[in-house]
């Protein structure tokens, strides 16, 4: 991505409020999406942006979390606990509290990676979305929301 500075120390950004770390994760989750989209060449770009605003919503990332939770390291598992169990000083229109709080937990595990340089980590959790598979059934059939 980005890099364009040091990383920080694993004590340095556990130092970081959880929130803090979800709003860098969501971003970082959101450019993966977006790029693997556009690349993937399915469907018109309004499409495009129907099927990334389902799958980095609350509820499409507490659905593809189901997938990693089981592969979090010890100190992931202690950072998404974190981001899911922080006060949030908002909540979501779309989304049951559940989602929301296990969608800020998983984008703090990604903010909390991408600020540490572990990209790679990165890279091996989110290769497990099957972002381009939802782009073209999504061509196929009328949007639906809610449906992931």
């Amino acid at each position: 991505m980005l890099e364009q500075r040091e990383p920080l120390t694993k004590s340095e950004a556990a130092q970081i409020n959880a929130v803090a770390l979800a709003f860098v994760g969501d971003t970082v989750y959101s450019l993966y999406v977006r790029e693997r989209l556009a690349l993937s060449g399915c469907g018109k770009v309004a499409q495009l942006q129907k099927v990334a605003a389902q799958v980095v919503s609350a509820k499409g990332q507490s659905e593809f979390l189901d997938k990693l939770l089981p592969l979090f390291t010890e100190e992931e598992g202690a950072i998404f606990r974190r981001g899911r169990n922080s006060k949030k000083g908002s909540k979501s229109k779309s989304a049951s509290a559940l989602e929301y709080n296990r969608s800020t937990g998983f984008e703090a595990v990604l903010g909390y990676l991408y600020l540490t340089g572990q990209e790679a980590r990165i890279q091996e959790l989110l290769s497990l979305s099957d972002v381009e598979s939802f782009a073209l059934t999504q061509e196929k059939t009328p949007f639906k929301p809610g449906k992931l």
